[in-house]
């Protein structure tokens, strides 16, 4: 996950992009762009993999768009940003219990750290996702924390505020369930912040559950609510959400 959304520099196309993939309408946003530069398959790659990890649908189009952009990748850069693509696509398949792609997942990104240089703009997303394993799939907090310090960092350097606001996000998670209450609090809340001034909206209802379940009452309900109202306002996604979103009368009838 990373893009800076709008601003007065983006180009038309990129504007449309960033306002379609924002509210959940990855297969439009695709449909923007022609895959016939590495760039534009790779960002057409990258919206189709997002869409997988938030609707659990579409893997076959997000691999059939990888090996479009793994086709057309000729510099270092290139090639490490489709390896990187190709990791996060088995890593999502493997969170969402598709199917069990953790060792393709740790080998893609590997080979992406080979290619992508320490200081290149896409170190940070790199950093990131290997955080991401060795969280979820690995179980490994202290190993996640130290690589979404250095996507954090990155981000900040890199100056890109949606890819900040996902390390500030997870850094917080990882506080939350230590106990680091005040810690947390302050990471979802600027999580959440930075997605509502980019107009992130296929990623703000995560981050409203996620503050919510550091405040007390009735803040929390109020948080939720509004969570709720976006999750039905962009059509039941992200799918792994709905659990978390049952309106309390529901919960207490099935309990």
């Amino acid at each position: 996950m990373s893009g800076d959304g709008t601003t007065a520099e983006d180009d038309p196309l990129q504007t449309a992009v960033w306002r379609l993939r924002s509210r959940a309408c990855w297969v439009d946003a695709a449909a923007l762009l022609t895959p016939a530069t590495p760039q534009a398959a790779l960002q057409r790659a990258s919206l189709l993999v997002e869409r997988c990890l938030y609707t659990e649908a579409g893997w076959e189009d997000a691999e059939d768009a990888l090996r479009t952009a793994e086709a057309l990748a000729h510099t270092d850069d290139e090639r490490g940003a489709a390896a990187c693509e190709r990791g996060y696509l088995a890593y999502a398949a493997t969170l969402l219990q598709v199917r069990d792609r953790a060792d393709e997942a740790r080998a893609a990104l590997g080979r992406a750290a080979a290619l992508i240089a320490p200081g290149a703009p896409g170190r940070p997303l790199l950093d990131f996702r290997r955080g991401l394993i060795a969280e979820n799939l690995t179980h490994s907090p202290q190993a996640a924390r130290a690589a979404y310090r250095r996507a954090h960092a990155g981000a900040t350097a890199h100056a890109d505020p949606l890819l900040l606001s996902a390390t500030w996000r997870h850094l917080a998670g990882l506080a939350l369930r230590e106990g680091e209450l005040t810690e947390a609090r302050h990471g979802f809340a600027e999580s959440l912040r930075i997605r509502e001034e980019l107009g992130y909206l296929v990623g703000t209802a995560p981050a409203l559950v996620s503050l919510a379940d550091t405040e007390t009452e009735p803040e929390a309900a109020r948080l939720r609510e509004e969570a709720r109202r976006l999750f039905r306002l962009l059509g039941g996604v992200p799918t792994w959400l709905a659990h978390r979103l049952v309106p309390p009368e529901e919960d207490a009838a099935t309990a």
